[in-house]
């Protein structure tokens, strides 16, 4: 399985450093300089570390393969991916948002309230500091970012395709009214 160490983002200085947005626990570990990891998509790898620094609150690295300024910004958006056979242990009776949920399980699914209604599609799952974020795609091609918690995504079922959502009021467009309104 495949799974994100770090998105590529914008190019910084001139020797085609870049700045990363970090994925892993061990970034020392699974990027140091001589890795070379594939990447997504993959006609953009893969890439071989050549140097790697933390400036104290952020990281950044270079490659082999974009060498100035220039490739290095093309590879803005660029997912570096690790492999790895550790899988999710199953656990039948327990399947919630307090569960560890990797982006590429939840990626597809289908959007539900808990009324059964459909809400559109899951299209990302965004890193956060307090709690991440299921991006759901509505049918009329709205993002809407729903926080992963609990009480929100009551359920996540992979093997029938779904997530059930418990949203506020407003937070889906035209569905319920705001909390502010009430």
């Amino acid at each position: 399985m495949l799974l994100t160490l770090a998105v590529i983002g914008p190019a910084h200085a001139l020797k085609g450093e870049v700045r990363l947005e970090i994925r892993t626990d061990d970034p020392e570990g699974r990027l140091a300089p001589g890795t070379t990891v594939p990447t997504e998509p993959a006609q953009a790898g893969p890439l071989t570390v050549t140097r790697l620094r933390f400036d104290g609150s952020r990281w950044f690295a270079a490659f082999e393969q974009a060498r100035d300024r220039t490739a290095a910004e093309a590879l803005r958006g660029v997912r570096l991916l690790v492999e790895t056979d550790d899988e999710a242990p199953d656990d039948e009776d327990s399947v919630d948002a307090e569960e560890s949920w990797y982006r590429h399980e939840l990626i597809g699914l289908r959007a539900l309230s808990v009324s059964g209604e459909e809400l559109g599609e899951v299209t990302d799952l965004e890193p956060g500091i307090a709690q991440d974020r299921l991006v759901v795609t509505t049918p009329e091609g709205e993002d809407v970012a729903v926080p992963f918690v609990a009480e929100l995504v009551p359920g996540v079922d992979p093997e029938s395709g779904t997530v059930t959502l418990d949203p506020p009021g407003g937070l889906f467009p035209g569905r319920g009214e705001a909390e502010e309104a009430r």
